[in-house]
């Protein structure tokens, strides 16, 4: 341990590692663990012709569709949750252009970073069989050589980049996750570069201590940045909740202006501040401060 590389970076040299036209995964779901402050870091960056892809997106999908920071997207499903409703600007782009959306069942979505991270050109699957979904994306039927019944292929997704945000990390990018891992060991095992965020970056001898948590190890991660609250305004288990009034925000701006809402949007939580750390500074520590809170009071219980 001692002798491995020290990957620490900050968010701009980790963005650099993210090139236009790459296809760029985010960790997590919805609004739990999102590398947030990676994906504002790009969006930031001002990268474009990306491919971002997720297990379940949440408005991510719509800033870096209207930022022009994505020209397509592939996922399960699009959406903040529920209580918000349908993605209104989404599915004004995807009505427009239903190119822009490549649509997977959520399992069929896990199997192809499955078979990336196995090495295989694709997995099979009974997934997809009866829906039109197949119709719409390369997956092929398949008959299987022994029982010769009618199966899925869906093709490995091989990443440019993963984007990851744990709990914890030391300075070689050995990652320890609390709470759902997600889809992210996956991820992280098939994409070509992966970047870890993490709300600590803790010693070395901390991670051996606890070695059967760490699920990412560190040499498959390309940098590793320490960026507390790094998935805020969405949860990172233990250690703090959604700020779903920072949804609602968001949502207003959308249902009243459409597009125009979430330029405003990226105007003022991206572009007018100079990085992640600004944009919790505007947050205030108390409200960071009470999400914390409440994180600890759920773990507790």
């Amino acid at each position: 341990m001692s002798g491995a590389a020290d990957k620490r970076s900050s968010l701009a040299e980790a963005a650099a590692l993210v090139h236009d036209g790459d296809t760029v995964v985010a960790g997590g779901c919805c609004y739990s663990r999102t590398p947030w402050a990676m994906l504002l870091e790009l969006l930031r960056a001002e990268r474009h012709e990306l491919t971002l892809a997720r297990n379940l997106m949440c408005y991510e999908a719509e800033l870096f569709l209207a930022s022009g920071a994505a020209a397509k997207l592939v996922s399960s499903w699009v959406g903040i949750g529920l209580r918000w409703g349908i993605p209104k600007v989404f599915r004004e782009y995807v009505e427009r252009d239903p190119s822009i959306y490549e649509e997977w069942s959520h399992l069929s979505f896990g199997m192809r970073l499955m078979a990336a991270s196995m090495g295989m050109p694709f997995l099979p699957t009974a997934s997809l069989l009866g829906s039109d979904l197949l119709e719409r994306t390369p997956a092929q039927h398949i008959r299987c050589p022994f029982t010769d019944e009618l199966l899925v292929a869906v093709p490995a997704l091989v990443p440019d980049v993963a984007l990851i945000h744990v709990q914890t990390a030391d300075a070689a990018g050995n990652a320890q996750i609390e709470g759902p891992p997600y889809m992210d060991v996956e991820y992280a095992r098939a994409a070509k570069t992966v970047i870890v965020t993490a709300e600590e970056i803790v010693p070395a001898e901390a991670i051996v201590r606890t070695a059967d948590r760490t699920v990412i190890p560190g040499f498959v991660v390309d940098a590793v940045v320490e960026v507390p609250f790094g998935s805020y305004p969405h949860e990172c288990h233990g250690r703090y909740e959604a700020d779903f009034d920072h949804f609602d925000a968001y949502t207003e701006l959308v249902t009243r202006d459409g597009v125009d809402g979430v330029q405003a949007y990226l105007r003022e939580n991206v572009h007018a501040l100079d990085g992640f750390s600004a944009f919790l500074d505007s947050v205030g520590a108390s409200r960071l401060l009470e999400q914390r809170r409440r994180a600890r009071e759920l773990v507790a219980a």
